[in-house]
């Protein structure tokens, strides 16, 4: 009779054991599976970018820059890029997360630690990437668009712009005016040594070559586009 008694407080024991590893492996992993995701990174032609690649969606097919920390108010995890030390602005592409550093003297073997930690601490935690997002608006067909602008936006969207977004960035379309595109670079691309030559060479060139009205590019800085916004207000 002890013997059985034994047995059966055994097969409880073993039991409740059982249930508790699996309710506690329920939990943990998923967990496990977030924290040892693994987040690949990309140069970009600017050295004081990086791409980082989660292997996850990050805003399906838009793409949103942070300047700064102000304007990252709609995004969880843009706000907590930007409290790691050093990261000057952020971008979020289909699939990518794109930080620029402040300078060439932030090294990245420093930075890089601590932004795939909050990459991954972000994706565990089940928070959306962006709270309020603003439908992108500068290449939708407008009433006001003559067949030129049309060709700039439809050519912006299907040739151009991906190929930006691979390099870590984004071209957003600020008008054209007297045969001048005006553009503004996002991402990577804001302060790239190359810039210019992504839009002289690269950008420039193949409006042109598509569209003959296009006779140049122009490029428009944050602090334009500040000036702009203000401006309009007034």
């Amino acid at each position: 009779f002890a013997q059985h008694v034994h047995q059966m407080l055994s097969d409880s024991i073993t039991t409740r054991f059982c249930h508790i590893l699996l309710l506690n492996l329920t939990f943990i992993l998923p967990l496990l599976s977030v924290r040892c995701m693994f987040i690949q990174t990309q140069d970009t032609p600017n050295p004081n970018s990086l791409k980082f690649i989660p292997g996850k969606p990050v805003l399906e097919s838009r793409t949103m820059d942070f300047s700064s920390q102000a304007a990252a108010y709609c995004s969880p995890l843009a706000r907590q890029l930007f409290r790691i030390e050093g990261v000057k602005s952020v971008f979020f592409g289909p699939d990518f997360i794109t930080v620029t550093k402040e300078s060439e003297d932030v090294d990245w073997n420093l930075l890089k630690p601590d932004i795939y930690a909050t990459i991954m601490d972000f994706f565990a935690s089940g928070l959306p990437v962006v709270t309020e997002e603003a439908p992108r608006t500068d290449t939708v067909a407008s009433e006001e668009d003559d067949e030129v602008v049309l060709m700039i936006k439809e050519l912006l969207d299907t040739r151009i712009r991906p190929t930006v977004q691979e390099d870590g960035g984004d071209v957003i379309y600020k008008g054209f005016e007297d045969g001048i595109v005006r553009l503004k670079l996002q991402g990577s691309c804001t302060s790239c040594p190359s810039s210019i030559i992504t839009l002289k060479s690269g950008i420039q060139n193949m409006l042109q070559f598509y569209i003959p009205e296009v006779e140049g590019v122009e490029q428009v800085t944050e602090d334009d586009d500040e000036m702009e916004k203000g401006a309009n207000s007034t």
